[in-house]
């Protein structure tokens, strides 16, 4: 059984090591080097990296039994051009979804960047944006200088952050996973007054930054999830277990 998993996530690795060990064969797409790094090698799965288009992905899929998009639950471009993928060239495709957390009630909830923008703009105070670097020219009009993004060390986010004026000293390159401890001395560290975080689930060490913002006694900004319907990854396996019955 071939299967291509659009990857990139936490679940996704673990979710393509366990179908490679009911032996089918995966292939694993990831988007930048950094995602096939974490994603590693192992028995069973081929990696390949770049960013795809829906005619690349549609090429990728053919010959293949089973597609898995196991993408960032914000990655809704990448989700809806996998979807398009899958219908052309004929394969099922079947969602791996990442369990939304309890938001803490004090939350201040943002449809999207452009909501959040115009919520930090009626407040004080330097701003820790936990987003990706890819969002982080949406929050230049709120200024350079109040910004501090937690981005990946890599080329990109740095270039990233400074075409939107973002100084230097302002940007914290750094690869997770982060503690709570960690995200309260970078609050404190800075200064910071706000928090803006996507909900990423335990995978993406969203309790730790609610902790740590409760503990600093900081407002929370999150970031709704965008509504999708999926399966978890044990309903994944049992089907795919079936198929290879």
């Amino acid at each position: 059984m071939r299967i291509l998993l659009f990857g990139g996530t936490t679940e996704g690795r673990a979710l393509s090591r366990e179908l490679a060990a009911l032996g089918a064969q995966v292939t694993v797409s990831v988007a930048t080097p950094y995602g096939k790094e974490v994603q590693g090698e192992a028995p069973g799965i081929r990696v390949l990296q770049g960013r795809l288009d829906e005619a690349a992905m549609t090429g990728l899929l053919r010959g293949m039994d089973l597609c898995l998009d196991a993408t960032h639950p914000y990655a809704v471009e990448a989700t809806r051009t996998i979807r398009q993928a899958a219908q052309a060239a004929g394969v099922p495709l079947r969602r791996l979804l990442r369990r939304p957390s309890p938001l803490p009630p004090d939350s201040l909830l943002a449809r999207d960047a452009e909501e959040a923008v115009s919520l930090l703009a009626g407040l004080e105070g330097n701003i820790l944006l936990t987003t990706g670097a890819k969002e982080v020219g949406r929050y230049a009009s709120l200024g350079g200088a109040r910004l501090y993004p937690r981005v990946l060390p890599s080329p990109e986010s740095l270039a990233a952050c400074a075409a939107a004026g973002i100084p230097r000293g302002n940007v914290i390159a750094m690869q997770g996973p982060f503690s709570a401890e960690l995200n309260l001395a970078l609050i404190h560290q800075f200064r910071i007054r706000i928090l803006v975080t996507k909900d990423g689930g335990e995978a993406g060490g969203f309790p730790e930054k609610v902790q740590a913002a409760r503990e600093a006694a900081i407002p929370l900004l999150v970031l709704r999830r965008p509504p999708e319907e999926g399966e978890d990854a044990e309903e994944i396996l049992r089907h795919v277990k079936e198929m290879l019955r």
